[in-house]
């Protein structure tokens, strides 16, 4: 009786055992497919990275190509047909005004002055043999004409003679030789240097170069920018990783018929004499004008049919994409005049496959530097509708 008693127990107990752990595993399985029930939910929401816009005055910024010129330029040519005689100046020389640079050997020239000086001697006896003879009223109507042949032949004589002083090339004002496109033996007219066919040459170029001028040819665009006070940042290619400051001069008032841009100019010392006339820079042109600017990320843009756009993630963490006008381009930023907020929440790096509605899960990401803010930050991601973690 009683071995019958502890066998009972022992079945009981074993029932109790097997109704437990089958429970268990009831509720093992049950929470399990729960699990894998919203597992591909949560896991079909992508996460995303957001930057802030960060907000910067607003700006107008252009690129243009412009052209550095000395302050005074002055190509010289010859007045007088000869050969080259003599070089007295070469490129890079420093002249003062009235400066020999050349001299023309000019035999054409020299004939004609002494013939016209012979001319005028045989002109002046015939006059005073008309002086001598004069007696009647008719011979001294003869000698006032020929009087005035005299007179016509010293003219004559002064006319060649204002051409002789050419045959020597003189600098016109203190300056520095740019260009010679002459050599000892060239033949020179006043169409240039003639050992150069089909080209109008000049003999020299001088150039004052310790103060510059930049000309630029601004589009009407730009134009009511365009005043006293306006700096041009200027690059250079054989100085491409130096800055230089030209300031306003002056502009055109009134535009190309054809191209609708107006002529800009700018100027800058040189006395280091660091840039050389007749250099093409790259000219950047940067003024303020009213309202507010922001600047993000250029990995943030999107490129669609409706233009330049931006993701922005809205409160219920959901996709909006914005349309956006961007003013300026820099290095990893752009500058954006119109279409962003101070709260914005941007996407950075956004998929193509990222439409307007989609649910996202916002992340910063992993620790590393922000384009923007420049902070280094790391948070976890986040889902639009994740509790809170409970104590177990």
């Amino acid at each position: 009786m009683r071995t019958t008693s502890i066998r009972t127990r022992v079945v009981i107990s074993v029932i109790l055992l097997c109704g437990l752990y089958l429970g268990y595993r009831m509720y093992d399985a049950k929470s399990d497919a729960f699990s894998l029930h919203d597992m591909p939910r949560e896991e079909a929401i992508p996460t995303v990275a957001v930057v802030s816009p960060k907000p910067v005055s607003a700006t107008r910024a252009i690129v243009l190509p412009g052209s550095i010129v000395g302050w005074y330029e002055a190509p010289i040519y010859a007045q007088v047909t000869g050969y080259v005689e003599m070089l007295y100046k070469d490129y890079g020389d420093h002249v003062k005004t009235g400066d020999v640079l050349a001299e023309i050997n000019t035999p054409d020239l020299d004939a004609a002055y002494r013939q016209a000086q012979a001319d005028l001697e045989s002109e002046r006896a015939k006059y005073r043999l008309a002086q001598v003879t004069a007696k009647r009223i008719v011979q001294e109507q003869n000698m006032k004409a020929q009087a005035a042949v005299v007179m016509a032949a010293e003219q004559k004589v002064k006319n060649i003679e204002a051409f002789m002083g050419f045959k020597k090339i003189i600098a016109p004002f203190d300056a520095v030789v740019t260009q010679r496109n002459i050599n000892v033996g060239d033949l020179v007219s006043k169409e240039g240097n003639l050992a150069i066919p089909n080209a109008k040459s000049n003999l020299f170029t001088v150039a004052v170069v310790d103060k510059l001028r930049l000309f630029v040819n601004v589009p009407e665009t730009f134009w009511p920018f365009l005043h006293s006070g306006l700096a041009a940042d200027v690059t250079v290619p054989q100085l491409p990783h130096r800055h230089f400051n030209f300031k306003f001069l002056t502009v055109a008032d009134g535009y190309d018929v054809g191209r609708h841009i107006a002529t800009t100019v700018f100027t800058i010392d040189n006395e280091d004499r660091i840039l050389w006339p007749v250099s093409h820079g790259e000219v950047h042109l940067t003024t303020p004008v009213a309202g507010q600017a922001f600047t993000m990320p250029s990995t943030a843009l999107v490129f669609q049919e409706h233009g330049t756009q931006v993701a922005v993630v809205r409160d219920d963490n959901r996709i909006h994409l914005k349309t956006i006008k961007v003013s300026r381009l820099m290095d990893k930023v752009v500058e954006v005049e119109e279409g962003l907020s101070a709260g914005d929440r941007i996407v950075n790096n956004p998929s193509v496959a990222l439409l307007e509605g989609n649910q996202v899960r916002i992340a910063t990401g992993a620790l590393g530097y922000d384009l923007v803010t420049g902070e280094t930050k790391a948070s976890k991601a986040t889902t639009p509708e994740e509790p809170p973690a409970k104590p177990l």
